[in-house]
């Protein structure tokens, strides 16, 4: 009885724990983000931090496209190996490196006009917001972007090919093949 009451308590600790933790340890930028339109609060897209050896990247995971804009929009403008690729799996975060809940020495990628920018991202110590820094040269020459974290159900929204926590599709075992050979 006690040994399952344990049980029943640890588990329970482990739901509590915030997406972007890991028990007992600082929050992480790695998971999934959403922003938001500065002047009309709407959201303009998803994006996806995932952690890679220590370097942290983002892609876009979902568009919210304005009425007339085509969702087969590419990188036209980008200049890099991003060129003509769709903007939906684009990665345009690369390089931060994690210092505490700051992320530096990166770049964002502004796929509307192809521009690559010094990046860094600041974490809030609740892991439930994320400053986007891009800038030229000092940071004191850039823009900042908010990002508020989704909650893991958000995950099931996004495209399966971008979905670190989608499961690799098996094929079917279905039925066996018809025996169309002529019996006699």
């Amino acid at each position: 009885m006690r040994a399952s009451l344990l049980t029943i308590l640890a588990a329970l600790s482990l739901s509590l724990i915030a997406p972007g933790y890991a028990a007992g340890a600082e929050p992480t930028a790695a998971g999934l983000w959403q922003a938001l339109d500065k002047d009309s609060g709407q959201p303009t897209g998803w994006f996806l931090i995932r952690d890679h050896d220590g370097i942290y990247e983002g892609l876009i995971v979902r568009m919210y496209m304005k009425p007339g804009e085509s969702p087969e929009v590419v990188c036209d403008q980008c200049t890099d190996d991003r060129h003509d690729k769709p903007w939906l799996g684009l990665d345009i975060i690369r390089g931060m490196k994690r210092e505490g809940l700051d992320y530096t020495d990166g770049t964002i990628l502004d796929p509307r006009y192809g521009h690559i920018y010094n990046a860094m991202m600041t974490l809030a110590p609740d892991g439930q917001t994320l400053v986007v820094r891009g800038y030229l040269g000092i940071s004191l020459l850039g823009q900042n972007q908010y990002w508020t974290r989704l909650p893991d159900s958000a995950y099931s929204e996004i495209d399966p090919r971008f979905n670190p926590n989608h499961a690799i599709a098996h094929k079917p075992k279905g039925a066996q093949k018809p025996d169309n050979s002529v019996r006699r």
